[in-house]
């Protein structure tokens, strides 16, 4: 850390109180974000939608954030990372108050959209938590507001239910909205300012909007890519227009005074590395989270379990656990053993626990054992990957490193769900419905082949600057 930001960071025990406030806002910004999933069939009965429509509604705030999420970080590092936080919790706000009160789905597609801009808080959070901490807080401070993130989403989707059903569904958007703009007051007094990182410069306009561009159509070859087949043409055009889009932004970004993003950033190998391991990690971890669930489902020929919704939320709550409790984790391994080894260790874990899913899964204590520790060791992983891209750049570009590790997090996993999908239907035999074990096998199997060649891009972690 710079001589200048140890004489401007406020006392350690300042920064406490107001990491304490931006945990509060990441509980209750995961807690909204999870609301719509376990209660989609209530919301397309109340509101006389198709289940194409009800897919579209689960999405919208997905392609959102990954649109915000870089913007946010990079404005955050340009113009202060308190000052662009409070702004987006009050669109944020908004959009969880139209969500509330809509009576219809077009105003609550645009209330998800509104909230998408959510995902930007946490690169905006990481700013000003290595701003306003000692070097060796900072590790396990990101943890803790990721964990209580995903806490947040623990809770959320098990608060739903229980409250649409109750009160009525306009509720379970307003209570955590009301928690988000009590916590966003709290942030706002608690949290000292945070200077910018440099002078103010002009926004690169031309670069944010074709890297915009470039986030939302690999987003929808993603989604497409299990129709390659019955779509070649569509998704042919749309991979020309994605190879266009990211020649123009490079291009762009060579060129600009003030470029969105510096490119010598991501030449890095500690924050190219990263990236490579995040979305190894969360294509994986997504097979698991998609094959599972259907794997406790299915009845098949001498395997399945024929479960219904509520004992497959039981049977998956030991994971979601894991997953809340993996970021102050990740953080504690990452202070104590460096980022390297605790990402070496978790992808070890992971990718072991995937192939072993794949041969052992007779029980249902073998998935939910294996599903726990699968949300566990990635969850490690993607905390370890942030903090690394965080601690391996100056203060000027946290935001901008970390929220580019969420956008990949969030490509990583819309991946691994899309090629899960493709395997179960092409295992799926003709004139059933029920795919063969077969194809619960390879799809465990590649992707725990997938999680281990990443550790091929561990030894780069060790070549960024450190804290």
């Amino acid at each position: 850390m710079d001589v200048m930001s140890s004489t401007l960071a406020p006392p350690a025990r300042i920064g406490k109180v107001g990491v304490g406030a931006l945990g509060m806002l990441a509980a209750a910004t995961g807690t909204l974000e999870s609301v719509v999933a376990p209660t989609l069939p209530l919301l397309q009965r109340e509101l006389s939608i198709s289940p194409a429509q009800g897919a579209l509604l689960s999405v919208v705030m997905l392609v959102t954030g990954a649109l915000v999420a870089p913007v946010a970080g990079i404005m955050g590092d340009r113009r202060g990372g308190k000052r662009v936080l409070i702004r987006l919790m009050a669109v944020v706000s908004a959009g969880g108050l139209v969500s509330a009160l809509a009576p219809n789905l077009p105003v609550l597609l645009a209330g998800q959209v509104l909230q998408g801009a959510m995902v930007g808080a946490m690169p905006l959070s990481f700013i000003l938590v290595r701003k306003h901490l000692p070097p060796g807080q900072t590790q396990v401070a990101i943890g803790v507001v990721s964990g209580l993130f995903v806490g947040g989403g623990m809770l959320g989707t098990l608060i739903a239910g229980p409250i649409a059903e109750g009160l009525s569904r306009h509720w379970m958007f307003a209570i955590p909205t009301l928690v988000i703009i009590l916590s966003t007051l709290l942030v706002h007094v608690l949290m000292p300012d945070d200077p910018p990182a440099g002078a103010a410069t002009r926004i690169d306009w031309p670069g944010l909007v074709l890297l915009s561009g470039v986030l939302l159509t690999l987003m929808l070859v993603l989604a497409m890519a299990a129709d390659i087949g019955s779509q070649p043409i569509a998704v042919g055009a749309l991979v020309v227009v994605l190879a266009a889009l990211v020649t123009g932004w490079v291009t762009v970004e060579r060129r600009a005074a003030s470029p969105i993003v510096d490119l010598r950033l991501l030449a890095q190998p500690a924050i190219w590395g990263s990236y490579v391991i995040t979305f190894a990690v969360c294509a994986g971890t997504a097979v698991s989270m998609f094959l599972v669930p259907q794997l406790f489902a299915v009845s098949g020929d001498g395997y399945g379990f024929g479960a219904g919704s509520t004992d497959i939320g039981r049977y998956l709550l030991p994971g979601t656990v894991m997953a809340a409790v993996s970021g102050p984790l990740g953080g504690i391994a990452a202070r104590r053993f460096g980022a390297s080894t605790a990402v070496a260790t978790g992808i070890g874990v992971l990718s072991a626990t995937l192939v072993a899913v794949a041969f052992v899964h007779t029980e249902v204590w073998h998935l939910v054992v294996g599903k726990a520790l699968i949300a566990l060791a990635s969850g490690v992983c993607v905390t370890a990957m942030v903090i690394k891209a965080a601690t391996s750049v100056d203060h000027g570009n946290t935001g901008t490193a970390t929220s580019l590790v969420l956008v990949v997090r969030v490509l990583g996993f819309a991946a691994g769900a899309q090629v899960s999908g493709a395997f179960l239907t092409a295992g799926t035999p003709a004139g059933t419905d029920v795919p063969a074990e077969s194809a619960f096998v390879i799809g465990f199997v590649i992707a725990g082949a997938v999680t281990a060649l990443s550790l091929l891009a561990v030894r780069t972690l060790s070549k960024g600057a450190k804290e």
